[in-house]
């Protein structure tokens, strides 16, 4: 099987099987999605959805957040992983905000990198989901599904997986697709023991062709 053919079963099977596929991150607004994407940084999507309703009950806007200490912030999010670090980075990315972009959180990855505690990852997110624009967030399990199927080939970087997913999957549906690799990383292809036996990708995976 040709990459290229690959890549077509794979789109076509998650067309059929998974035509809505949504963050797990609870949010209604694009400040509350940035907020829950930089706590979920090696943390699970249900602990961050623990966090942030009374942490955004408190500090529902970019305004209000930036008026916060790092201590109010750290008190409300403390059972999430680098509780310190993600406290600095949300005030930090707040007054960003509020001082650069009128409390407007941005479109494009450029002025999204410029927020704290915001990588390329976070940036495609919030551009992928918000924005609905073409662009492929890698998280781990992105990375390690890519790479298990066989459309990614020798990928180092989350980078390399990105680029080679961008070129092979068309524009309209990227944003989908992250969605599609990301639930079947947490919910089918786990890492440690993959579900093999349930999954329906068996017949156009590389892993499975090699336990075979």
């Amino acid at each position: 099987m040709t990459k290229k053919e690959r890549y077509k079963k794979v789109i076509e099977y998650f067309t059929a099987h998974r035509p809505v596929a949504e963050t797990e991150l609870t949010h209604t607004d694009p400040f509350e999605l940035l907020v829950a994407v930089i706590l979920s940084a090696q943390c699970t999507d249900k602990r961050v959805n623990i966090i942030t309703p009374e942490l955004l009950a408190r500090y529902p806007t970019a305004g209000d957040m930036a008026k916060a200490t790092t201590d109010e912030v750290y008190e409300l999010i403390k059972s999430c992983s680098y509780p310190n670090n993600k406290a600095k980075h949300l005030i930090g990315m707040s007054k960003k905000l509020v001082e650069e972009f009128n409390e407007v959180v941005p479109s494009d990855i450029y002025n999204l990198q410029k927020l704290p505690g915001v990588g390329r990852k976070t940036a495609n997110v919030i551009a992928a989901v918000v924005f609905n624009q073409p662009v492929m967030p890698v998280d781990t399990h992105v990375f390690r599904v890519s790479e298990r199927i066989g459309l990614v080939s020798n990928s180092k970087t989350p980078l390399e997986t990105e680029k080679q997913l961008v070129k092979n999957i068309p524009d309209n549906i990227i944003p989908l697709a992250h969605h599609w690799l990301i639930l079947h990383g947490r919910y089918v292809c786990q890492a440690r023991k993959p579900l093999c036996e349930e999954c329906g990708l068996r017949e156009y995976c590389k892993y499975y062709e090699k336990r075979k």
